[in-house]
């Protein structure tokens, strides 16, 4: 068996070698990038078995290409699907999938926490073309239970849940889903294939921001969906990608892409391990309300987590007495840590939902959907944890002073407004 067809070893392994034999390649170590939009025939028969799928070649690189065919062959293997398709961008994953899979009289079920264009998309988007979304807490599978209809096709889950950090135990919806004939379709951005594999936990579909943890350096756009079944991802492949959304990763980015999963398991060790320190030094800190972080035995839903992730991720919110403008104070002291609304590059980034990528929802809208208004995210980096700690700190510090500043001239001003009834 050549390398290129050996699918032993462990996870690191397969990120790195897994599809690809030098000695097929001229004896190239880095697979070559190839950037051909069309591929040539060598006969009139072959290109019509093509056509029909009979003969595995290439096309037309919206269909597919050498050097993303490579990448989604790795992927699928981290993931144990049965096969993968890559797209664009996370969202172009997302919206090729569910266009497949869904038709005018179908329902999905999703959580009350979502990424808001996903959000968007299902009520905006597809849900415009008779297709009903309901929303249910899945952090109680009973509530997904009660929620189940003949119509539902598929159960739409974010675990850990953007940007407020909620669980969905998996296992037990996918059970539930799948006794009511639903398909299970998970966003796994904020894991990566290393610290949490939906497909082994019973889902059908797992999707991600490949832009995040899997490229790693903010440099790239896209996105991905792996598959418990072959038919479903060459439905997707056919449709959803070549019809209906043309979401085409580049050759190039998927060449980086290939690069970020090399460092990917080194890379999650550390994210997490900066993570849970940070997420301990906040939930100390007397500025913070509540630390939303699986890693954390206060946690509510730490031994889910236990059971489903391999390790706590990098990923930590929290919500600041003072409300937004407690977040707004605490997001201007940062001095090393970056105001950015992506995640999972090597730099620490932070976001404040309230002010940022929520500000267009009323205080009651993102009460709602679980987002307070001094919810602060964080995607913790790379960086030595002791920089990171002193910035955070720091900016708790400003965060908190300004609250009891605010708060005592409020007293005073209470005192002086009953001194004058008097």
């Amino acid at each position: 068996m050549s390398k290129a067809h050996d699918r032993s070893g462990g996870f690191s392994t397969r990120a790195i070698h897994f599809g690809y034999d030098p000695a097929e390649h001229l004896g190239a170590l880095v697979p070559p990038i190839h950037t051909s939009a069309t591929y040539a025939f060598p006969d009139t028969g072959y290109g019509a078995r093509c056509f029909t799928g009979e003969e595995k070649g290439f096309i037309y690189s919206r269909i597919a290409n050498p050097t993303l065919a490579l990448l989604e062959g790795r992927l699928a293997s981290l993931e144990q699907g049965a096969a993968a398709v890559v797209f664009g961008s996370g969202m172009g994953a997302i919206t090729a999938t569910l266009w497949s899979m869904l038709e005018p009289g179908d329902e999905v079920l999703a959580d009350m926490t979502l990424y808001g264009c996903t959000f968007s998309f299902l009520h905006h988007g597809i849900g415009r073309f008779g297709v009903t979304v309901r929303h249910v807490d899945m952090t109680d599978p009973q509530h997904v239970a009660a929620a189940l209809t003949e119509r539902t096709r598929v159960v739409y889950i974010e675990s850990p849940a953007n940007p407020n950090m909620r669980l969905a135990d998996i296992a037990a919806i996918s059970r539930l889903a799948h006794a009511r004939g639903a398909r299970v379709v998970v966003d796994n951005t904020y894991c990566s294939p290393y610290l949490q594999q939906p497909l082994v936990l019973g889902a059908d579909v797992s999707v991600h921001s490949v832009t995040k943890y899997l490229g790693g350096h903010g440099d790239l756009m896209a996105g991905a969906a792996i598959f418990a079944d072959a038919e479903l991802a060459e439905r997707v492949r056919l449709y959803g990608l070549k019809d209906m959304t043309g979401a085409v990763m580049s050759a190039h980015d998927a060449h980086l892409v290939m690069r970020g999963l090399k460092t990917l398991a080194l890379r999650m060790d550390r994210h997490c391990q900066n993570a849970q320190k940070v997420a301990e030094l906040i939930a100390a800190h007397p500025a913070a309300a509540v630390v939303h972080y699986p890693g954390l035995a206060t946690f509510a839903q730490h031994e889910l987590a236990r059971r489903q992730m391999r390790q706590m991720g990098g990923m930590v919110a929290f919500e600041l007495h003072g409300g937004l403008a407690a977040g707004v104070r605490f997001m201007d002291a940062l001095r090393l840590v970056t105001r950015a609304v992506s995640l999972g590059d090597a730099e620490t980034l932070a976001q404040h939902p309230a002010s940022m990528t929520h500000s267009t929802y009323t205080p009651e809208e993102r009460a709602a959907h679980g987002i307070a208004e001094g919810l602060v995210r964080l995607s913790v980096g790379l960086e030595d944890a002791e920089d990171i700690l002193a910035d955070i700190a720091q900016a708790l510090d400003r965060a908190h002073d300004a609250g009891k500043a605010a708060g005592a001239s409020a007293a005073r001003a209470d005192a002086s407004s009953l001194s004058a009834l008097f």
